[in-house]
């Protein structure tokens, strides 16, 4: 994997880099434009962080308003992980991934144009959420020294909402042995065809030797 960051993002797809399409691919059914999703994730963001929050309110609520300093002082920390977040989205790649930012609209994320397997694609989206959000946050449960890690943990998992309208689209859309890429902003998913001229050699082949040693 080679790492290239390619500056600000000027919201225009055309201008992203994009691999020939597949024969036969299938566009993933989301939304079109980054402001669509931005507005889909945002909702999601918050019901989550609604959500998860209330098993920490019902854990240490007597404990929430003692640690409050310490809860708040970590609130900056999601934020720092959002480049370490498109890393860790970046190392499950093999080849060359482009890195955009575009702070006026809070984007920062990464590209690539190679196909990868459904689950790499599931494991690709959701490793960074594993790492930053779900982790801390069920660290905070551990007892009230480590409850600071309750916003950390509430805030990160909520940034994560489009990775999981990816992995929601790649389980509901695409079918066993499909493989994914992206082109522009939107996914694709196709089947590999089978060289029937090839397989068919390959049984005759096959068929052949079973007829010798029997």
């Amino acid at each position: 994997m080679k790492l290239h960051y390619q500056g600000k993002y000027n919201l225009d797809p055309e201008t992203l880099p994009k691999r020939k399409h597949q024969p036969n691919a299938v566009k993933f059914k989301e939304v079109s434009s980054s402001k669509e999703l931005a507005v889909i994730a945002n909702t999601i963001g918050l019901v989550l962080m609604v959500i998860l929050s209330i098993p920490i309110l019902l854990v240490y609520k007597n404990d929430l308003l003692l640690y409050f300093d310490d809860v708040m002082l970590v609130f900056i920390f999601p934020i720092l992980t959002m480049f370490p977040h498109e890393l860790l989205h970046a190392l499950c790649f093999k080849e060359d991934v482009y890195l955009y930012t575009n702070f006026k609209q809070g984007m920062v994320f990464v590209l690539e144009t190679e196909t990868m397997s459904k689950k790499r694609f599931i494991f690709m989206s959701f490793l960074p959420n594993l790492v930053f959000g779900f982790l801390p946050y069920c660290l905070s449960f551990l007892g009230t020294k480590y409850l600071m890690f309750a916003l950390w943990g509430v805030i990160a998992v909520a940034m994560g909402a489009g990775d999981y309208c990816n992995v929601f689209n790649a389980l509901t859309q695409m079918p066993k042995g499909a493989r994914t890429y992206l082109y522009q902003m939107n996914s694709y998913w196709y089947i590999l065809k089978i060289n029937k001229n090839k397989f068919q050699k390959i049984n005759l082949f096959c068929l052949f030797f079973v007829t010798l040693f029997s």
